[in-house]
């Protein structure tokens, strides 16, 4: 019993518990709809894309966050306008804007002196850094992901399955798709100083998906989803401290072994239901 409480009877694990249980409902609710519309390689482009910022506001001395919500404003206005592009694919100007946003931030990054170790803790993070001010700035984030979360979520229903069908009901799908690049962005930037703008797509992406075999709504995959993350925060901070590994980075990895497991267990149950339909035919025979 004490290997599981020792760890979290230190201040700063308890700090980066609760952060990262923050981070796991934000990432849950914005995540569901990642993984719904199939905007996985949007989420990567996005975290990434905040590098810039994050590097120029550390060149200056000035806040870490403030540098992350800028350039999330520049990727998500830059994803909107590109997207209204009719000669270029969404996924061609995600990419370029991937590329770009990433280039510059390496190369802001190259002006520092400690090159290597900044650049290191813009991709991975340091989720046992976590201070008091930060959990309130979650909690802060979470409300706020909440309530775009609850109004919005009509029109981001229907967006997910039938944009046209969106249109027809008056929601404004262009309007919705804004608002729901504002909730990716809002998670990616609370998230990146818990597991780094890398690692944060594992908490954002794997959750929903492990839970997507399981949940028969889209309510019920971000419960499951922010259950998921919870515990692969606890289980990554548990095994990083016993172990002496990357703390993010096993919370990260341990996200994505959930997901490998969720969907082998539900390939094993549907096995296992279709031998049972199979069995009675069988004997009728």
């Amino acid at each position: 019993m004490e290997w599981l409480t020792d760890p979290f009877q230190v201040t700063f694990v308890q700090r980066a518990l609760w952060g990262g249980m923050l981070v796991s409902v934000i990432c849950a609710l914005a995540g569901t709809w990642v993984v719904l519309r199939g905007m996985a390689f949007l989420g990567d482009a996005m975290s990434h894309g905040l590098l810039p910022g994050v590097a120029l506001a550390a060149l200056l001395g000035g806040n870490l966050l403030v540098g992350a919500l800028l350039s999330a404003a520049v990727m998500t206005a830059g994803v909107t306008t590109l997207g209204r592009t009719p000669k270029l694919s969404q996924d061609t100007g995600i990419g370029l804007l991937f590329v770009g946003m990433l280039s510059l931030g390496v190369i802001i990054v190259s002006r520092s002196q400690s090159f290597a170790v900044d650049l290191t803790g813009f991709l991975f993070g340091d989720v046992l850094a976590v201070r008091e001010q930060d959990l309130v700035l979650l909690g802060v984030a979470l409300l706020l992901a909440l309530a775009v979360s609850v109004l919005g979520h009509r029109a981001f229903l229907a967006l997910a399955f039938d944009p046209r069908k969106a249109r027809t009901l008056g929601l404004r799908p262009r309007l919705a798709h804004a608002a729901l690049l504002g909730l990716l962005a809002l998670a990616i930037v609370a998230s990146f100083h818990i597991v780094g703008t890398l690692l944060v797509l594992g908490l954002l992406i794997a959750p929903p998906a492990a839970a997507l075999p399981w949940a028969r709504s889209v309510r019920g995959v971000m419960t499951l989803a922010a259950l998921l993350g919870i515990t692969a925060t606890f289980g990554g901070l548990l095994l990083s401290w016993h172990m002496s590994t990357a703390a993010g980075a096993t919370v990260s990895g341990l996200a994505v072994v959930q997901f490998f497991l969720s969907h082998l267990a539900s390939a094993l149950r549907h096995h296992r239901r279709a031998r049972l339909v199979d069995a009675p035919a069988a004997a009728t025979d």
